[in-house]
């Protein structure tokens, strides 16, 4: 797999959620951080994705916010 994103988290899905459109996925990182993601179920079932299945989280954004309180 060769991708321009820098961001590549592997990880295990832990849960996936069914929408009537949408699948919520929630991949969990080595260190125990967990990443969710909402894809369609369309790419869902062609990635194969179950639980317990190896995943990554990738990650490209063009910006990212920062906030305080």
């Amino acid at each position: 797999m060769k991708l321009s994103a820098r961001n590549v988290l592997k990880g295990t899905v832990q849960e996936i959620h069914a929408g009537a459109v949408n699948m919520e996925v929630v991949i969990r990182l080595a260190d125990g951080v967990e990443v969710v993601a909402i894809i369609t179920k369309t790419a869902c079932d062609r990635l194969g994705l179950a639980v317990g299945k190896p995943a990554y989280a990738v990650i490209k954004a063009s910006s990212v916010m920062v906030a305080v309180d």
